[in-house]
């Protein structure tokens, strides 16, 4: 992971922000620590502890999928996008400037 500049630096800061929380999220033992504790005296669900570990994989795999990608100006070439962003209809360059009969 090298440092980037220009407009792929927000994205190389979400990265390091994310690594950073889900090291915490994996480090953590909730389940350990709500044994034996009545469930009103719990700091943290298990289940959502879990839920949130997972959410931070899935963010961290969608920041280095658009860190992969991303052409000149931080945005993805038309044809080096992922297909789930074009199926999502997702537009990188705003959602009133992309059509699907443009070929994005």
């Amino acid at each position: 992971m090298s440092t980037p500049t220009g407009d792929n630096a927000f994205l190389y800061q979400l990265e390091l922000n994310v690594r950073a929380e889900l090291t915490l999220a994996e480090t953590s033992q909730p389940e350990e620590e709500a044994f034996g504790v009545p469930i009103d005296e719990w700091l943290v669900d298990p289940a959502d502890a879990q839920r949130y570990e997972v959410g931070l994989r899935h963010l961290l795999g969608a920041v280095e999928a658009l860190e992969d990608v991303s052409g000149p100006g931080g945005h993805p070439p038309s044809a080096e996008m992922p297909e789930s962003v074009r199926t999502a209809g997702i537009c990188p360059t705003g959602p009133d400037r992309c059509t699907e009969t443009e070929g994005w």
